[in-house]
């Protein structure tokens, strides 16, 4: 039995989270804006600085002096970047909607399961909200350890892309589930699954903007304003570190269910294979990432490559390959 109207104010939950979700957007996309004169004013105060006390003390001190000092100079920390009073009232702001957006996922998808009384993830439409919300809270609570607001663009834009396609491709009214699909292992393997999807879309935006800098340098435009490239890439690694062994589980947590429902572990089902190949890659990642003579930029387009691979096992498999898993809702 289905219960209308929670499923309307699910509904009505999801649309108040992409609005506030833009507006977050808009806001993180303000902040990065703000950081660029900034950190230019502090690029250039570091060079006077330097330029005055290597004149300072080639005075005082002779040429070998000098030479101490300027090593001391080229080691020393960046200069403190000061932010403008409007900077850090959008960083602020974009921060507080970005959490406000991610509660109300969670209201869509609790809201969502309330209608249907089970575990929201029975099609696509709920997959992808609730692959969203995921990552949203991977994005909040990560940003409670450690200032990430220069991510908050690339984390919110591809969520409110990803909750557009859920609205107006994927959607499906709520309603109940294939008996094969009644099972406790849904909210296990499907659970970790979503999350596992979140990390590993926070690492790729994270990994594209090292690939980015690698490829065309700090100098200029928003990649001036983030974290160098091998803090962006040990970010990256280290996403994909939390996320490889949760992927390896939704693996295992397949094979069980389908021994349960099917009756045998492996049925070389579309994406029974999908899954396993998305382990593959990201598996050749890790491997190629602590492996001498490969580079770590390398190393990283395996990842890119790993979630193009759970893009189209979503997007494509879920949808064109006919198999057990035809349930898209579709």
């Amino acid at each position: 039995m289905t219960n209308e109207t929670l499923a309307g104010y699910s509904n009505l939950a999801l649309y108040s989270a992409m609005v506030v979700l833009t507006l977050s957007m808009v806001l993180y996309a303000v902040y990065l804006a703000g950081l660029l004169p900034a950190r230019e004013s502090a690029r250039e105060s570091a060079a006077e600085a330097e330029v005055t006390e290597r004149e300072l003390v080639g005075v005082g001190a002779g040429a070998g002096a000098s030479e101490r000092a300027g090593r001391g100079v080229e080691a020393g920390p960046p200069a403190p970047v000061e932010l403008s009073a409007r900077t850090r009232k959008a960083g602020g702001i974009a921060q507080s909607f970005a959490v406000l957006g991610t509660l109300l996922l969670v209201a869509t998808a609790v809201l969502r399961g309330l209608s249907v009384h089970r575990w929201p993830l029975g099609n696509m439409y709920e997959f992808g909200v609730v692959a969203s919300m995921f990552t949203m809270v991977v994005f909040v609570v990560w940003a409670l350890r450690r200032d990430v607001k220069w991510l908050g663009l690339f984390v919110v834009g591809p969520v409110l892309v990803v909750l557009g396609m859920a609205l107006t491709v994927w959607y499906t009214e709520a309603s109940q589930l294939m008996p094969s699909l009644q099972s406790i292992w849904l909210a296990i393997h499907v659970t970790v699954a979503t999350i596992s999807v979140a990390l590993f879309a926070v690492g790729c935006s994270v990994g594209l903007l090292y690939l980015a800098q690698r490829r065309f340098g700090r100098s200029r435009g928003v990649l001036a304003v983030l974290p160098e490239p091998r803090v962006l890439e040990r970010l990256t690694y280290g996403l994909h570190i939390i996320a490889f062994p949760l992927w390896t589980f939704t693996l295992i947590a397949g094979a069980i269910w389908a021994r349960q429902a099917w009756g045998a572990y492996w049925n070389w089902d579309p994406k029974e294979v999908w899954t396993f190949v998305i382990w593959v890659v990201y598996a050749a990642y890790l491997h190629a990432r602590v492996t001498r003579g490969w580079s770590r930029e390398s190393a990283t387009w395996i990842a890119v490559a790993g979630f193009i691979c759970v893009i189209l096992n979503y997007a494509v498999v879920n949808v064109y390959f006919v198999g057990m898993h035809s349930y898209s809702g579709l």
